[in-house]
């Protein structure tokens, strides 16, 4: 049976190099590498020193891989739907007269929008007079999110069951930020990583709030890259073929992680934003710039491999980043931010993650800062 072996992920968390772990645990840098490598897997005293040294225990270093199980499959029939069915779309199940139907959801909701209140007076600047629907009001028990990841939803699933509400605000990573140091969101979603370093996130919420200020919490790592029709009808391979006149993009904001990513790539290319087509075509979100490759508005865009997926549509990856949580410390402790750091290391918030495509989540739930 295999030995999952972290211990390279918690010696860079330590901010540890391999010389300086070997020191601790009176080992040579060699054997530290190795056991990183799994190839050499320590003797009880060792792996006692290590885990006293990285302030963990021996299970969270090495633990015995759980037998591989085969998925749980059944034969559904499939509602009727306009939407072709392929391989890796996610589906919603319901027994309906002793037989499992499989619905394909619409990725994007057909439906009103869930609200508490309409607004009766929008004459102040930032402020609102708001009409309630219901006089009982359980607000101070919500969690208010702004980030940009279009798997929040299997989170928001995760905490209701728990009995916590959260609120949305399908935001870019500047504006998330932006808002949780207006104290506006209790948790703040960022990918943004520093072109100096490339780092994810630290830089810039290290930038932005003061030092003790802020917990920042992983999430996951995912896949960035171009979306394209299935089948790349156009047979784009890289950033450089958006500059080709046949072929249209949709990007997104500014402030966004994915517009700042593609700026780099044109810039490294030496390809001026000014000759793509579609540059200033502006899709608000993941899901509705790859809702445009889906309807053959546009070619191509950049997104989160899970919004190809969503749509069935091919996918080439770019980078690989991490998508952190921001939380201001005083918000710790709230009920529903405690359990949502709970669910982040559940195994079934995670698999259902990763169950969408695209998504990694060995580090979600690790503090950053």
């Amino acid at each position: 049976m295999a030995v999952e072996n972290n211990l390279a992920h918690y010696r860079q968390k330590r901010g540890l190099t391999a010389i300086e772990l070997a020191k601790k645990v009176d080992v040579s840098r060699q054997t530290i590498y190795a056991m990183e490598a799994g190839t050499y897997v320590p003797n009880t005293l060792v792996a006692l020193k290590l885990a006293q040294a990285l302030d963990v225990t021996v299970e969270d270093l090495f633990r015995l891989e759980a037998p591989e199980m085969p998925p749980h499959t059944e034969l559904a029939e499939l509602l009727p739907s306009d939407q072709e069915a392929q391989p890796g779309l996610p589906v919603q199940l319901c027994e309906v007269e002793n037989r499992l139907v499989a619905m394909l959801p619409a990725p994007i909701a057909w439906s009103l929008p869930p609200a508490d209140a309409v607004l009766v007076d929008t004459k102040r600047k930032g402020k609102a007079q708001v009409q309630f629907f219901h006089e009982e009001k359980q607000f101070h028990r919500r969690l208010m999110i702004a980030g940009c990841d279009p798997g929040i939803s299997v989170l928001l699933r995760h905490l209701q069951r728990e009995g916590i509400e959260a609120v949305v605000a399908y935001r870019n990573s500047s504006q998330s930020l932006d808002l949780l140091k207006d104290s506006m969101v209790h948790i703040a979603g960022s990918h943004l990583r520093d072109e100096a370093t490339g780092e994810s996130n630290l830089p810039a919420v290290r930038k932005q709030f003061p030092k003790g200020s802020v917990a920042v919490v992983s999430y996951a790592f995912w896949e960035e890259g171009i979306v394209v029709a299935r089948g790349n009808p156009k047979g784009i391979k890289g950033v450089e073929d958006m500059s080709r006149k046949d072929v249209t993009i949709a990007n997104r904001e500014t402030g966004s992680g994915i517009r700042r990513m593609l700026d780099s790539h044109l810039q490294k290319c030496g390809i001026p934003s000014s000759s793509i087509n579609g540059y200033e075509n502006i899709a608000l979100g993941h899901l509705p710039a790859a809702w445009q490759v889906k309807n053959g508005m546009v070619d191509c865009c950049l997104a989160t491999k899970t919004a190809a997926c969503i749509f069935g549509l091919d996918f080439i990856t770019l980078e690989r980043e991490r998508y952190d949580l921001v939380i201001r410390e005083q918000n710790l402790n709230h009920p529903g931010v405690q359990i949502l750091l709970e669910t982040l290391g559940r195994t079934a918030f995670r698999r259902e993650l990763e169950g969408l495509g695209g998504y990694d989540t060995r580090v979600a739930g690790d503090r950053l800062i």
